[in-house]
């Protein structure tokens, strides 16, 4: 199922950003037995777009929500990001 999450979340990722870079680690083994988890994985995203270019980081986050809001607290219950323009790489 992990791998779909991956999957699901890499192709909100691309259409909402389309990033030059886009790695997505499954760090749910990690948190096995988090009784608050409710199924949900536990990810780390590290995305480079353009679309990110004049955005503080609140901001960049934000555009990175909006685009997996219909999975959060069902598909993921945790979401870690680093989000860079291509200039800052």
């Amino acid at each position: 199922m992990t791998e779909s999450r991956v999957a699901m979340i890499r192709q909100r990722l691309v259409d909402a950003l389309h990033p030059e870079s886009l790695s997505i680690e499954d760090d749910s083994a990690q948190h096995i037995g988090h009784a608050s988890a409710g199924g949900g994985g536990h990810f780390t995203v590290t995305i480079v777009s353009n679309k990110f270019n004049g955005l503080n980081l609140i901001k960049r986050h934000r555009i990175v929500y909006a685009a997996v809001a219909d999975m959060m607290n069902s598909e993921i219950h945790a979401l870690s990001m680093k989000t860079y323009t291509p200039e800052e790489i």
